[in-house]
């Protein structure tokens, strides 16, 4: 009886053994199966710059708008510069032999209601238009201008001057992404 409980007692220990066998086993094909399984899917910003194309210049972009916001040339300027270098891969170049070469102006900054509840204005619209003026100095049928627009609304109960400082980010922001998508995307 003693030998029969000890023979249960191993087979039982074996069994276990095997089941952790198995499971380790099973584990470990799964586990081998996905490390060679990838998924690769990626937006791309820009559509294929031409491999003859290496370098580009930004010109100082303009404000010529009846309202000057002083610091929107500056920062636009710096910000294209910016987003190109780390979106391409293009070099920066002040020459005038630049293959990509990139200037333009701001053309609209003006305030207007844009809503009215009961008899007071509720809401302001900032609308920022930009003129897109692109030389392609390698393939001169590429070259083109654009306008750019976006609207930016803000409580009546602000100033422009209140507005600009909440809004300041997101103006340069759309308006640098409008200019690189009209230059290197097929939007």
């Amino acid at each position: 009886m003693i030998l029969k409980s000890n023979v249960e007692a191993k087979s039982k220990k074996f069994n276990r053994y095997i089941a952790s066998l198995k499971l380790l086993v099973g584990l470990s094909l799964v586990l081998y199966a996905f490390s060679f399984s990838t998924c690769k899917y990626s937006f791309k910003d820009t559509s294929p710059i031409p491999v003859d194309v290496k370098t580009f210049r930004v010109n100082y972009l303009e404000n010529k708008a009846r309202y000057i916001n002083t610091q929107l040339s500056p920062q636009l300027t710096e910000k294209l510069k910016q987003k190109i270098i780390g979106n391409t891969r293009l070099r920066q170049t002040n020459d005038d032999s630049a293959h990509y070469d990139i200037s333009g102006f701001v053309s609209q900054y003006d305030v207007s209601t844009s809503g009215i509840s009961g008899a007071s204005v509720a809401t302001n619209r900032l609308t920022v238009s930009f003129h897109l003026i692109f030389k392609n100095n390698i393939d001169p049928t590429k070259n083109f201008e654009a306008d750019i627009s976006n609207n930016f609304d803000f409580p009546a109960s602000q100033t422009l001057t209140q507005a600009e400082g909440s809004l300041s980010d997101q103006i340069i922001s759309n308006t640098v992404d409008g200019i690189f998508n009209k230059i290197f995307s097929n939007w």
